[in-house]
């Protein structure tokens, strides 16, 4: 027998602000409210205190099954303000709702050996480095084509620089959930130094820090300025635009010789970015996904 009830729409074919469309599943008595992307579109670099739906976002409202009836739709149809067939209802049954989300998430091999595993699973492959990561509210785990290629091109320039990896000091630009510096520690890099505008992602970059043991060597940086000079490796995967606008500043983050990867751009952009950084490098595609590209230099 089910235990719950669950009402589901997209608040944005009903013309309400997702705030008033979750207060009004609130009001009807929903113990639980959850947003998820319906159409398969990344969020990508929230403004600071900023939260960031998706273009097409669902919300589901969870009702304890006692409480539901046929008056409950249409209380919150009136509500919303559309008919009550808008609204997909569904028997939920009883779960362990913390690990539930997890559910479709598994180990993701990037390149020849590193990996990103949640929690719950293992990886059998005797040299796997693992970067330990469940999903959460910072982008980055290596579900989205962008940070895939970025973990590709990490574990590429490990195995291609050897022991001198090890020397290396790495910047995560736009770090997100910090994968990957946490990849670049993993693979051996000497430090790492994370940087994002969104504090929710500094918060999850330093707990999966600690997680997988790497706090010891990882930089946590509010600000841009905090970021030291003179660095090895700088890996930016954040917005197209928002790359250009900073060219001036990541440059100056890295000296002659330093290698940069710059990923997050459409596939439209590469003709654009490459000019916007040849002052400084020569930038020339590293791989391409999903209509993401990344492109990686070497700093002249």
């Amino acid at each position: 027998m089910a235990s719950y009830f669950e009402l589901s729409f997209e608040p944005g074919e009903l013309a309400l602000e997702l705030e008033a469309a979750e207060a009004a599943c609130f009001a009807t008595g929903a113990i639980a409210v959850t947003f998820s992307d319906a159409r398969d579109a990344p969020v990508l670099e929230p403004r600071p205190g900023e939260v960031r739906f998706w273009p097409s976002t669902r919300l589901q409202a969870l009702y304890r099954a006692e409480q539901t009836d046929a008056g409950l739709i249409a209380q919150l149809a009136q509500r919303l303000g559309v008919q009550p067939e808008r609204l997909a209802a569904r028997a939920v049954p009883d779960r362990i709702w913390e690990r539930e989300w997890l559910r479709d998430f598994h180990a993701m091999r990037f390149g020849e050996r590193l990996w990103v595993c949640p929690h719950h699973e293992s990886v059998a492959q005797s040299d796997a480095v693992v970067v330990s990561l469940d999903p959460g509210l910072a982008f980055g785990t290596g579900t989205h084509a962008s940070t895939s290629l970025c973990l590709e091109w990490l574990d590429a320039t490990a195995r291609r620089r050897g022991q001198l990896f090890e020397r290396c000091r790495v910047i995560d630009y736009g770090c997100g959930s910090g994968v990957l510096a946490l990849a670049a520690l993993k693979l051996g890099a000497e430090r790492a130094y994370a940087f994002d505008i969104d504090p929710q992602a500094l918060l999850a970059t330093r707990q999966n820090a600690a997680d997988n043991g790497v706090a010891d060597r990882l930089d946590v940086c509010e600000r841009a300025e905090d970021i030291p000079r003179g660095c090895d490796l700088l890996l930016a995967n954040i917005l197209g635009t928002v790359l250009i606008s900073l060219r001036e500043d990541l440059m100056g983050l890295i000296g002659t010789g330093a290698e940069l990867l710059l990923s997050g751009l459409l596939a439209s952009e590469e003709a654009e970015m490459a000019g916007a950084f040849a002052k400084w490098s020569d930038m020339t595609r590293f791989a391409q996904r999903d209509g993401w590209v990344a492109l990686s230099g070497t700093r002249y």
